[in-house]
């Protein structure tokens, strides 16, 4: 049976924090603030992938108020994600995400940041899209304050 799932994270920006989107740490003056990495394209990749089996949310796997998750790799967390649909035989047929974020320019980072999430879910590179975009300068993301991110995934459940 094929699913659809969608995931949305957003995250303030932060001092004194690396930034980092798509397991990729990006040169800026500022990171995201939160209580793993902060990385708004895995949290809202998980939260697509999670939604589209009915598993619940990232919340409800990893809880912010686990001291077991502070500062740890989101990309260790979609691991754990990538086990649970192996576990249930659940296959994901594709990835399409958008960060959305005045700065910094992302481009050149895209494909290290698909290679991450192909090689931590399994999956063929071609099945992952990100791609990158600016509000204009309008809202939280256009003045500089954070970064958000859509995702959307297929899946094919047994």
């Amino acid at each position: 049976m094929l699913r659809i799932g969608t995931g949305y994270d957003v995250h303030k920006f932060a001092p004194n924090r690396d930034l980092i989107l798509g397991g990729v740490t990006i040169p800026h003056h500022q990171g995201l603030l939160g209580h793993s990495d902060a990385d708004v394209l895995v949290h809202a990749i998980i939260d697509a992938l999670l939604g589209a089996c009915a598993f619940g949310d990232i919340g409800k796997h990893f809880p912010d108020n686990d001291e077991n998750y502070k500062n740890i790799s989101s990309i260790k967390l979609l691991e754990h994600v990538q086990l649970l649909l192996e576990d249930k035989n659940i296959t994901i047929n594709n990835i399409d995400a958008t960060i959305i974020a005045q700065k910094p320019k992302l481009a050149p980072y895209i494909q290290e940041m698909r290679k991450n999430i192909s090689n931590t879910l399994k999956i063929d590179i071609s099945q992952i899209s990100i791609k990158a975009t600016t509000e204009e300068g309008l809202g939280f993301t256009g003045k500089e304050e954070g970064i958000a991110t859509q995702a959307v995934t297929l899946i094919n459940k047994q």
